[in-house]
């Protein structure tokens, strides 16, 4: 038997109640850890997530816990919380933690009060976990029902990251191993501000070519700030860069993409936050990704004039001029 055979998942919400069907349908039993007593319920007694994955009926190889304790015999753990709530859920789960725990990280974000990584995140609250990272074009819907799809699991060990790829991966669910951490985690989370922009495009009916130009020209914002932060230029290349970035700046399906579009369709960020249970992750990492960029001294002018939008400090429409106001400059600065 596999020593992963055990699989735990915090956080059961859609990415994480996804996951952890991909990871049932691998042949793994897996413990999935959610915050609501609803949840908890719906899983055990009905194999479904009502609350955030109803379409997806789950397998009965998953068990739900309100319990982190439950996770502790676990051979490697999914953590899928919220970037935000990352540093507190790993508070609680520390004590559970046993020595040398692969925990992959799930989460597209930047911790806004300290500007640090999930993995900088992890490594302060539980530094006796190994690290990995799992990120990509996906949407929960498509992974949980089976439909095909690939992403980036990020281990500094190879041999680390093949064994985790064989216990969560599947014929319809392939990752692909990358050593580079920071790439990987940058490419998720700049391109949810990316895609608030283009959502924004969207709804002010600016046009395709606009459309293009900004996933064009954002990718090369996230790829500046990558590289400086010590990341692989390739890396922004492949699933965990351009691929999310592609498929989160395209489909309304995105909660961030959505996000944008009725931002530039006049509503108020407090109205589209207020009708939603699902986080949006770009508008808490706009600040945190803007900051880090200052401090490394990137040049991020989209997601500078994402985040003053989300900070009501400036209008779309002014936004939008002052984008279009800048120098003319070469392509590949």
């Amino acid at each position: 038997m596999s020593e992963y055979q055990s699989i735990g998942v915090i956080g059961a919400g859609a990415w994480g109640t996804a996951l952890a069907q991909t990871a049932a349908l691998a042949g793994r039993d897996v413990v999935l850890w959610a915050h609501e007593a609803s949840v908890v319920q719906s899983i055990n007694n009905h194999h479904l997530n009502t609350d955030f994955l109803p379409d997806a009926p789950l397998s009965d190889s998953i068990t739900a816990t309100g319990n982190l304790a439950d996770l502790a015999g676990c051979g490697a753990v999914l953590v899928v919380a919220p970037a935000q709530h990352l540093r507190g859920v790993l508070k609680n789960f520390a004590p559970h933690a046993s020595a040398a725990l692969p925990m992959l990280l799930c989460a597209k974000g930047i911790e806004q009060s300290s500007l640090k990584l999930m993995t900088e995140v992890l490594d302060e609250e539980i530094p006796s976990a190994i690290p990995a990272v799992l990120s990509g074009p996906s949407f929960a819907i498509d992974v949980a029902i089976g439909l095909p799809t690939a992403v980036t699991l990020a281990t500094k060990y190879k041999s680390l990251g093949h064994a985790l790829m064989e216990a969560i991966g599947t014929p319809r669910f392939r990752p692909y191993w990358s050593g580079d951490l920071v790439g990987t985690e940058i490419g998720g989370a700049v391109k949810n501000v990316l895609a608030i922009a283009c959502g924004i495009v969207e709804g002010r009916e600016l046009g395709k070519s606009a459309h293009a130009a900004l996933i064009a020209r954002g990718f090369a914002e996230m790829t500046r700030l990558a590289v400086a932060l010590g990341a692989e230029r390739e890396t922004l290349t492949g699933l965990c860069g351009l691929g999310d970035l592609v498929l989160t700046c395209s489909s309304p399906q995105s909660r961030n993409m959505s996000c944008g579009m009725a931002l530039g369709q006049g509503e108020s960020l407090k109205s589209v936050l207020s009708a939603r249970r699902a986080v949006t992750e770009g508008v808490s990492s706009a600040p945190a990704i803007v900051a880090l960029a200052q401090r490394t001294g990137v040049d991020m002018p989209i997601c500078e004039a994402v985040n003053a939008i989300l900070c009501g400090n400036v209008s779309v429409d002014d936004a939008v001029e002052q984008l279009l106001s800048r120098p003319f400059t070469v392509e590949g600065e």
